[in-house]
């Protein structure tokens, strides 16, 4: 007797009800800061092409801290190398939840949109090489055009006013979090200063200890605020960039529940992090960090010169094929099949809007770039970019909604009113192979 065929995946399909839930939640804080994120970007742009633009450069230069410890830093390098400490550690935890508890833990459901990150940064990082070699120009922002900036898209679509189906925004999410893992890897492996041995043996000895912390159970934020501390400040002094402290206390930090536990070690971390992540650290990092100088001249400058003009490139067009055409090629290959309520054009659309790499690309162009004329330029090439990704986003999209619409409301009707999407009540089976709208 024939074995009857294995049914085929679906990408985009309907997810799972706790799925759901975990990301609906994370979405709503990254929406509300990515508004703050666009605000504060706005005022630095502003503030910096005033005539009290001297102001903000005295701000952002103001130096503190104890130097003794090697921690006097400007204000601008504490919302870099500090702050955004806390973003990274919350995409560890994201990460971590994601491989362990989440969509990315079957390797089959991860396949798809690992590749689709995975190639959504090779492409632009191509692409940039590519323009700087045939115009002779520095290859060492190769990295910049990488990575996308969630919170920047999801406020796009909260200022469209999009209903843009959950599996959509999901699915945006999980390539931000595997950009992020990718980012900060290149920033440890690539771009280091010089290493200081004793104190990168301090910093991986602390992390042993918060390991050992978790592993046996030891609760109360005294333990792990000086020891996260300590960790952070010893990767800084080691050379390594201080953020993959961050990281690195995301991914050790337990993911499931202990019997009788309400809510994991890195469920109440995140819970505590993330609206801080989303509305505190990244637009104080934007605040510092965007204000540029925006003239004819500049502009020019971003289109003549091939780093800031290998960075548009990046972002707008590598960003776009990388993801879509791996995307593509994971579902032919995984036999997946696309969501029959939507269409490719929907993975086009989503790929261009990740094309927004905002706070992480101008984190790696202020470490690629020490020379502040060079930074400058690729700061005015990453909100150029960034911006070109939106605009043509929003005309994909919107040119969309009404699909979207009648998706949004048929997986969020709940008729009998108990909390619960009444689609959820229609599905034979749990997973995430039911297709929006299917019962």
């Amino acid at each position: 007797m024939c074995a009857a065929p294995r049914e085929r995946s679906v990408f985009l399909g309907l997810l799972p009800w706790p799925e759901r839930v975990q990301v609906a939640r994370a979405l709503r804080t990254e929406t509300v800061g990515g508004l703050v994120l666009l605000a504060a970007a706005m005022v630095a742009l502003a503030w910096a092409n005033t005539p009290w633009s001297g102001a903000y450069e005295h701000v952002r230069d103001f130096r503190f801290g104890i130097s003794t410890l090697g921690l006097e830093l400007s204000v601008g390098h504490w919302t870099a190398d500090g702050l955004l400490t806390i973003f990274f550690l919350v995409a560890g935890i994201e990460l971590k939840r994601e491989l362990v508890v989440g969509e990315l833990r079957p390797p089959a459901a991860a396949a798809l949109p690992v590749v689709a990150a995975v190639c959504g940064m090779a492409v632009p990082a191509a692409l940039y090489l590519a323009t700087t070699t045939l115009g002779s120009g520095s290859a060492e922002g190769w990295a910049v055009p990488m990575a996308t900036d969630v919170a920047f898209a999801l406020a796009v679509l909260a200022v469209l006013s999009t209903h843009l189906p959950s599996a959509l925004r999901a699915f945006l999410l999980t390539l931000a979090v595997v950009d992020d893992l990718g980012a900060i890897l290149v920033i440890a492996v690539f771009f280091t200063a010089d290493l200081n041995p004793a104190a990168l043996g301090g910093a991986l000895a602390g992390l042993v200890v918060f390991y050992l912390l978790q592993r046996y159970r030891v609760r109360g934020w005294w333990w792990y605020v000086p020891l996260g501390v300590t960790i952070w400040a010893l990767m800084y002094n080691g050379g390594v960039h201080a953020t993959v402290a961050g990281v690195a206390m995301g991914l050790i930090l337990r993911t499931t529940r202990d019997a009788g536990e309400e809510a994991s070690p890195a469920e109440r971390a995140e819970h505590l992090l993330r609206p801080v992540s989303a509305g505190v650290t990244v637009p104080l990092f934007a605040l510092f960090a965007a204000g540029v100088s925006v003239s004819a001249a500049a502009l020019g400058e971003v289109f003549t010169r091939p780093e800031p003009l290998g960075v548009v490139l990046g972002l707008v067009v590598g960003k776009t094929v990388g993801i879509f055409a791996g995307a593509y090629l994971a579902a032919r290959f995984t036999k997946a099949r696309l969501n029959p309520d939507l269409a490719w054009a929907d993975v086009l659309a989503l790929a261009v809007l990740a094309g927004i790499g905002f706070t992480v690309a101008l984190l790696i162009g202020e470490i690629a770039f020490p020379d502040p004329v060079d930074a400058e330029h690729v700061k005015a090439a990453v909100l150029l970019g960034s911006l070109i990704a939106a605009a043509v986003a929003a005309l994909l999209i919107k040119r969309r909604n009404g699909i979207y619409r009648r998706l949004w409301e048929a997986e969020t009707r709940d008729e009998d009113a108990d909390g619960v999407p009444d689609v959820y009540h229609q599905q034979t089976s749990p997973g995430r192979g039911s297709a929006a709208g299917e019962s």
